[in-house]
């Protein structure tokens, strides 16, 4: 079949909306092939039809798998075709993790033909394809689009996936079921006039009740919590929703914005809010775009005020709730019968794998399966036999999860036993989902351009560790949830885990070592109910033993019915700290190797000339000292804010910020130590010169020193200091990456 007539026969089928989006796509492709589009337009263009830039690494991922289509070398920065044979990612947005076997299909197909293979499930529901060409998303996009999936605004200053609970519907807590409401929205919103005008992305999720983890509302951009009530005898549903939380950089929880808007209001609801984002949000500073900060800007009731203005003002829209005139009979339908699980023992293995990986439904006679993903990571062929079991058994009945897993809903329980072994023929029946095992990673530094260090790998690595031992894990430790992220920007989500890492540096002895932020005491429950705090950065290769040590004083220590949110409450940051310092030293290359290497990666991090001390002592530079007393300076900081103790709090920030920057200008010039001359010496020598902008934060982690030098204390809450005190440990890290920039480019001019 001709290419033209395959494509008249994928037109055929395809919503008219998404086939025509996909021409336009497709010619603005070919304009900017010969150069007649600028490429920062294509990018945010490419971005908002789902293609990513990631990380190109010479065709081989760190865990061993070699994609088959990176044929060409990285194009040069310069011209029409910059970046043009680089490979990217794809992101398919899964509304609400629900997908059907068709589709499944499909996209292991599009994993076979355009990629490596392997469907990756993120935290926010959706599938990604690594290593994709730009030249075949057209066709890709084309293909999706023929079985109702879209690309569209995957990525980019748009409103992301529409997020919700994998078990609304059957869930034995929930109010009622949001899943029409959260379909209704993604439609309602994608390509919405109204939301193209945004400085950054915008993440909405659904939670069918407010004690569970469910759609994660307090981190999101906009929320929506399930609830009814009752009003002369009538029950009445409606949503509580949220908006202003995040993650990243500075975290921040979401307010309530509205109580208990009826459903028939949170399409009108949320597009006021977006007109009011679009309208009043960051546009030039990307650092300070999104909404989390122009709620925290204005105040949540100034906020609360303009977006009821805003939906008064609204022109009617029949969308708004037509899609509830048929809500009662697009309901999710069991397949087969329900019939109760046999007394008699299962296969081998069976009873671990249902302890962990089976929820019982509030409908009687079912299950929900969870199929746990390691890295969240499935194959073509896995995928493709998943479908198999999911037509015999649930039908449709298919959701994605944010802890990047996969669900079958509507299981029969007296066909656990058979789906079970079905699984397991397949390398899908792994026990431990929901467990200190099931650890959530981003993609870190195997494909995206901003990781820091390997957050599959260290992910990998305490996975395989803790399924080793799981059963003799106490049960305390068992429940625990931990994740991973890359850097920063808290993508695995490290903030809301019980234990949680990111990626960093440390410059130990002239040599680049890879580390990793501790963030302890995150709440995964009551919707991301709370933030962990930033304990220490410790050696990548010494996480395990950190995690071992973590586990073990928990277990010793807490006391009768104690959570692992009080009992890190309770020892606070002084003290957890010193716990994580323990294991802060790194042994020379020549006595362990492995040391300066990442997990799952067998190349040195970094390797450089090693000088010799007096009497065998360690060599470290005065920066390195400095620095090291600039992270204890916010140390304390953040226990005078543990304390309430608001002034110390900002007043330690603040001069732990003066004293890593005073260090590097002194690497230049010895000048006096007062913040005028610090700040002003600092601006002109590494700030104005660059030389403190690495490729992507260009300069952002400097601006919070800037700003506090000249507004003074002037704080109204809590909430902004524990803002300055994130900034000031970025801007700390910031201080070693520019340290260590440096010093490679004096390596290399030698």
């Amino acid at each position: 079949m001709s290419d033209a007539s395959w494509k008249e026969r994928l037109q055929d089928v395809m919503p008219a909306d998404l086939a025509e989006e996909i021409d336009v796509f497709e010619a603005q492709l070919e304009l900017r092939r010969q150069g007649k589009v600028d490429e920062r337009v294509f990018a945010e263009t490419r971005l908002r039809r789902g293609a990513y830039g990631q990380r190109y690494d010479n065709g081989q991922r760190h865990d061993g798998i070699e994609s088959r289509r990176l044929v060409f070398p990285e194009a040069e920065t310069k011209g029409p075709e910059t970046h043009w044979h680089a490979p990217g990612m794809i992101r398919i947005k899964i509304p609400y993790g629900g997908a059907s076997p068709e589709q499944l299909e499909v996209i292991a197909e599009l994993a076979e033909e355009y990629s490596d293979g392997i469907l990756h499930i993120t935290t926010r529901q959706d599938v990604q394809l690594h290593y994709v060409h730009l030249d075949d998303t057209p066709d890709l996009m084309r293909r999706l689009a023929a079985v109702g999936i879209t690309t569209r605004e995957a990525c980019g200053n748009g409103v992301r996936n529409v997020t919700g609970c994998h078990l609304a519907g059957v869930c034995r807590t929930e109010a009622f079921d949001f899943t029409p409401h959260a379909e209704a929205l993604f439609r309602f919103l994608l390509g919405h006039p109204d939301c193209q005008d945004f400085g950054r992305k915008f993440k909405p999720a659904f939670s069918g009740c407010a004690g569970e983890a469910c759609g994660l509302v307090g981190m999101h951009d906009m929320g929506y919590v399930a609830r009814t009530r009752e009003v002369d005898g009538v029950v009445e549903r409606g949503f509580d929703v949220y908006a202003g939380g995040g993650l990243g950089t500075n975290p921040y929880q979401a307010k309530l914005v509205a109580e208990f808007a009826p459903e028939s209001e949170i399409l009108p609801l949320t597009q006021a809010v977006a007109r009011v984002f679009a309208r009043l949000g960051e546009k030039k500073n990307r650092n300070r775009a999104r909404i989390k900060f122009l709620i925290n800007s204005l105040g949540i009731d100034e906020f609360r005020r303009l977006v009821e203005e805003e939906r008064e003002i609204l022109p009617h829209d029949p969308r708004w709730s037509s899609y509830l005139d048929d809500i009662d009979s697009e309901r999710e339908e069991p397949t087969r019968p329900s019939e109760p699980l046999s007394a008699k023992d299962g296969p081998d293995g069976f009873g671990e794998w249902h302890a962990t990986n089976v929820y019982r439904q509030r409908q009687d006679g079912y299950a929900v399966a969870t199929i746990a993903l390691p890295l969240g990571d499935i194959t073509s062929e896995q995928t493709r036999r998943l479908a198999d079991v999911a037509r015999t058994y649930v039908g449709d009945a298919v959701r994605t999860t944010v802890e990047q897993n996969i669900v079958l809903r509507w299981v029969s329980e007296a066909d656990l036993p058979a789906v079970y072994e079905e699984l397991l023929a397949i390398g899908l029946a792994t026990p431990g989902a929901g467990t200190v095992v099931d650890i959530t990673a981003c993609p870190g530094t195997d494909t995206c351009k901003l990781g820091i260090a390997s957050s599959r790998g260290l992910a990998g690595e305490l996975r395989t560790r803790l399924a080793a031992v799981q059963y003799e894990l106490d049960e305390a430790v068992r429940g625990l949830r931990i994740k991973v992220s890359g850097c920063f920007n808290s993508c695995g989500q490290h903030h809301i885990a019980d234990i949680g890492f990111f990626g960093n540096t440390r410059n130990v002895d002239g040599v680049t070592i890879p580390h990793f932020q501790v963030v302890l005491g995150g709440k995964w429950r009551d919707n991301a109910g709370a933030f962990g705090q930033a304990v220490g950065a410790v050696p990548s290769r010494r996480v395990p033993e950190v995690v071992e040590e973590i586990a073990g004083r928990f277990v010793a220590e807490r006391g009768d019915g104690e959570t692992f949110q009080d009992w890190t409450a309770r020892l606070g940051k002084k003290e957890l700290g010193a716990l994580v310092g323990e294991f802060k030293t790194v042994p020379s290359l020549a006595e362990d190797p492995d040391a300066h290497t990442d997990w799952g990666d067998a190349r040195e991090f970094t390797r450089k000339d090693m000088g010799i001390g007096e009497c065998a002592g360690e060599v470290v530079t005065s920066l390195d000292l400095e620095l090291s007393k600039a992270e204890s300076m916010a140390f304390e900081a953040q226990i005078a804010l543990d304390e309430a103790d608001l002034d110390k709090a900002d007043t330690l920030a603040f001069e732990a910020m003066l004293h890593a920057a005073h260090a590097l200008v002194r690497t230049q010039e010895d000048v006096p130590s007062d913040a005028d001359t610090i700040v002003r010496e600092f601006r002109e020598r590494f700030y104005d010169t660059e030389l403190f902008f690495d490729r992507f934060a260009k300069g952002k982690f400097a601006r919070p020193l800037f700003a506090r030098h000249e507004s003074g204390p002037a704080f109204r809450h809590a909430e902004d200091v524990t803002t300055l005190l994130e900034d000031t440990t970025l801007f700390i890290d910031a201080a070693y990456q520019c340290d260590i920039r440096i010093s490679g480019a004096q390596s290399a001019a030698v």
